[in-house]
């Protein structure tokens, strides 16, 4: 069949894709002989393909694809209505709870797929950076394992981003940091749910599921080789405290550091079976202080950053319940910053008031 160049906002579902598709990868996106389906256009608009190679049908040979009118049987497939950033989150959750499940009955990982349950999200969270702080109270105790994945890949690509990387390895952290715990797939359905104290054989289980992720992901080519490590090393820690090898710093890279204090905060921050959620600001805290040595100072400061970092007049809750305004960050204690009190018009300095705490960003 003839190869013909499609403007990606003109392709359909079910066109077959002519040739590889690189985007600055060393390995294809998007292989040739692909059918296109809905995970395929988000991936290739999150990688910003703008033309795509499609072998040519007979009813489209009279009429280029390419001349950027719309026809009928040539409509964009995907609507794109407006969609609440909590809409498009608690689906691809329940998306990826699917595949999740396939993968635990023994299917490989379908990539693609995974493109298309995580990328619109970073999409959304570069645009509107406070979801960031909405994460864990989306989350619920009794799905937490599929929430969590989902938020370590937002927020490792957010991290990624801060760090100053390109778009192409911020989408790859997002891919590697919700597989990160792909392999928990592995772990038998009564020992990851279990409420009760694990036994020791159970809890060193637990402990190789980095392993079973990296056997999972290990001949994905559209992974970078960085990314298979990260995802294999995320429960490293630069001390040498972590597992599965207990190395230290030098031998652990960057981008495991990411998915690692990613992986570390939400979890910190999310309700669980055994405990309730907690504000990002006093995790930050958390981080810095009882986590001390364990992570990379750059990783855990643009972390601090992305939260702390809010613009003078946000309106945030208190640990008390009060609503103030923030007046001034304090560079040296930035999750504790002058607040100005609604109700009784008074400016608290956080630094000082040691009891208090910000609870939640109401709105930037």
């Amino acid at each position: 069949m003839e190869t013909i160049y499609v403007n990606s906002n003109n392709l359909k579902v079910g066109k077959v894709i002519a040739e590889d598709i690189f985007a600055n990868t060393k390995f294809p996106i998007v292989y040739k002989n692909t059918k296109v389906t809905n995970e395929v256009l988000y991936a290739l608009k999150a990688f910003h393909i703008l033309k795509v190679p499609v072998l040519m049908e007979d009813e489209g040979k009279s009429k280029s694809q390419d001349d950027g009118k719309t026809t009928i049987g040539m409509e964009i497939e995907v609507p794109k209505p407006f969609m609440t950033f909590e809409k498009l989150y608690l689906d691809a959750v329940d998306e990826f709870k699917k595949v999740f499940f396939d993968w635990e009955s023994g299917s490989k990982i379908d990539i693609t797929k995974v493109r298309g349950i995580i990328l619109p999200l970073v999409e959304k969270i570069q645009k509107e950076r406070s979801i960031l702080f909405k994460l864990n109270r989306l989350s619920n105790a009794k799905d937490y394992l599929f929430h969590h994945c989902i938020a370590t890949g937002l927020i490792s690509a957010m991290i990624t981003q801060k760090l100053g990387y390109e778009k192409g390895f911020v989408l790859q952290m997002a891919v590697a940091g919700t597989l990160a715990d792909c392999g928990m797939a592995k772990v038998p359905y009564h020992i990851r749910e279990k409420k009760g104290t694990l036994t020791e054989q159970e809890f060193l289980l637990v402990r190789q599921h980095p392993l079973f992720s990296f056997k999972m992901i290990e001949n994905l080519p559209a992974l970078k080789e960085e990314m298979r490590l990260a995802i294999y090393q995320h429960h490293e820690r630069l001390d040498g405290s972590g597992y599965v090898e207990g190395i230290k710093s030098g031998k652990i890279s960057i981008f495991s550091q990411i998915i690692a204090v990613a992986d570390t905060f939400h979890a910190m921050t999310s309700e669980r079976i055994y405990r309730s959620m907690e504000s990002p600001f006093k995790v930050i805290e958390m981080i810095k202080e009882s986590e001390f040595g364990k992570f990379d100072i750059k990783v855990v400061q643009a972390l601090v950053d992305l939260v702390a970092g809010l613009p003078i007049g946000t309106t945030v809750e208190l640990s008390n319940q009060e609503i103030g305004e923030i007046m001034y960050i304090n560079g040296f204690a930035p999750t504790r910053p002058l607040v100005k009190l609604t109700n009784r018009n008074e400016i608290i300095d956080l630094s000082k008031q040691r009891n208090l705490y910000i609870s939640q960003v109401v709105s930037e």
